[in-house]
């Protein structure tokens, strides 16, 4: 429920604060008194879009705050859920700058304009001649028939399935486009693998082969120079190491008498003994250095294979053909994976889509249940209004497709002439009469749901008389079990509010402002008589005025 409403600086109003009773609020004032800026405030607080024309004429910020009850509205999850601070009494603000920049807020955290209109939609139903048209809208008769239907469990679970059952299919789809994209490379990546594997690389197998094919390339010229070696340490006549023994045997010859000769002896001796190795190893590779062109041809062969596999995949070395090996493999199993999670999504969309189906079936059968009380209480309804020979019939006829409410579609058939042809409500109602059946759904609607607040702007147009005084009448009946404010140039519904307000201009030094002020008693009285006959007030005018508002009480 709205309690309280301050205007700063919006439009044409400098600074107001409307409280707002509990039941029937009216709302009246002179054509062009400001009405409209009252329903821009409150549009604005339930998260319209707002620019710089929104903000007054002195240069301050435009701040527009709204206080609302929403003790009874179950609201607690939607708070936690965007990380608010609840309160019973909650606050939403809204501040635009002269350059049209918006701020939101609820209970004083900031927030972004789509969450202020999610909540502004759970607070207030702003409904104004325009809003005729969502009755040509087949999802707003649907939620009519849910609301009288009691389906809100049953939907509430039917979209959650059928959300699963949408992302299970948006999967799938991927999944099938991913296989398809997979099976055109199948066959070339299965070449790649079976090349490689016939290859039977093995890690550090190109470092060995180059080494030994550099080896076997030049085995003459190594077994040459290492028999050369041999010959020139110990095995030729003029060598190395005979030398070497006459002069270490020299020394020993002379060690005992002094040491020096002795530490020199030690020393070749050393020597010796490692250059004996050092013929015996070179004289041994010698011989072993074997000439083998059979063997270098092989290597060759084997190495321009693993250079031409390096080429082709633009890698740098063996490692890296490697690494590609084991990434084709682990490609190949995943396509026999996707197979598999193929399967399984098919397999688990079939489940989802007869879940589906059973949950629309029970809802479709809810729904027609309650389609006779829905026209039965509608008929009642419009019937009062002065349209007492009109006929209604609601048609749920089955998709062929599963959709976000199930797999009905729904159509109003209407006459306002007993006898006359049904047709399509919205095409065969006049505008006053298409806002007679719009007071009757939302009259329905709130004996069955706890509305928010409801907000009719000025949907009386086109009504006057005995149908002015049942219109206020439903309206009154409405503000037994919830919050209605309605804003009205008829004297029939004025009367009837419990709360009444004034919209009025006043223009002072070639500026204009606009006031709201609630009425009462003797004020109240003479507004009601103003409505009748204008601003000369006749005590026929006002004995009526009297009348009007007694009959509410």
């Amino acid at each position: 429920m709205l309690s309280k409403l301050h205007i700063t600086n919006f439009a044409l109003i400098e600074n107001a604060e409307i409280d707002f009773g509990s039941g029937f609020n009216t709302i009246t004032g002179e054509t062009g008194a400001g009405k409209s800026i009252l329903m821009g405030a409150l549009a604005l607080i339930t998260g319209a879009r707002a620019d710089s024309s929104s903000v007054g004429t002195n240069g301050a910020k435009c701040v527009v705050e709204g206080t609302f009850n929403v003790k009874d509205y179950s609201l607690k999850g939607f708070f936690k859920l965007h990380d608010l601070d609840y309160a019973n009494e909650t606050i939403v603000r809204r501040e635009i700058n002269a350059e049209g920049k918006s701020r939101a807020f609820i209970n004083d955290t900031p927030v972004n304009l789509s969450i202020l209109k999610e909540l502004g939609e759970q607070l207030v139903d702003i409904h104004s001649q325009h809003q005729t048209l969502s009755l040509a809208d087949k999802n707003y008769q649907l939620a009519v028939v849910d609301a009288i239907a009691n389906t809100k469990a049953l939907l509430d679970e039917y979209k959650q399935e059928f959300s699963a059952y949408k992302k299970l299919k948006t999967l799938l789809a991927e999944l099938l486009e991913k296989q398809q994209k997979s099976k055109a490379d199948f066959d070339y990546i299965n070449f790649q693998l079976t090349e490689l594997d016939e290859a039977k690389l093995q890690e550090g197998e190109q470092e060995k082969a180059e080494q030994e094919l550099e080896t076997l390339t030049h085995a003459e010229d190594i077994k040459m120079n290492l028999f050369k070696a041999s010959g020139l340490l110990g095995d030729g006549e003029q060598n190395i190491l005979t030398a070497l023994t006459e002069a270490r045997n020299a020394l020993g010859n002379i060690a005992k008498y002094n040491t020096s000769a002795s530490e020199l002896y030690e020393r070749l001796n050393s020597v010796l003994i490692e250059l004996k190795d050092v013929q015996n190893e070179t004289e041994t590779l010698a011989e072993a250095i074997g000439i083998d062109p059979e063997r270098a041809a092989n290597l060759s062969a084997r190495l321009d294979l693993i250079y031409r596999l390096q080429k082709k995949h633009n890698v740098q070395s063996l490692t890296d053909l490697l690494e590609l090996y084991d990434k084709l493999q682990q490609q190949i199993g995943n396509d026999a994976d996707l197979d598999n999670q193929i399967s399984a999504t098919e397999k688990e969309l079939k489940l989802s889509e007869e879940q589906c189906h059973t949950l629309a079936a029970n809802l479709s059968a809810q729904r027609t249940k309650a389609l006779p009380v829905i026209e039965g209480e509608l008929l009642k309804t419009i019937g009062r209004l002065n349209m007492a020979g009109s006929e209604l019939h609601i048609n749920l006829t089955p998709l062929d497709h599963l959709s976000n409410t199930g797999v009905d579609d729904i159509n109003i058939q209407f006459t306002a002439n007993k006898g006359s042809k049904l047709g399509d409500l919205v095409k065969v109602a006049s505008g006053g009469e298409l806002s007679r059946v719009m007071l009757a759904i939302k009259a329905l609607v709130c004996k069955y749901t706890a509305l928010p607040t409801i907000i009719f702007d000025e949907i009386d147009t086109g009504i006057s008389g005995e149908t002015a005084h049942k219109t206020g009448a439903i309206m009154a009946e409405m503000g037994k079990t919830m919050q209605v404010v309605a804003i009205t140039h008829l004297p029939q519904i004025a009367g009837k509010g419990q709360t009444h307000l004034k919209v009025y201009k006043q223009t002072k030094a070639d500026i204009t402002k606009t006031f709201i002020k609630p009425l009462r008693d003797r004020e109240r009285l003479e507004e009601i008589a103003r409505m009748l006959s204008g601003d000369k007030l006749s005590e026929a005018a006002l004995e009526n005025a009297k009348e009007l508002i007694a009959g509410s009480l």
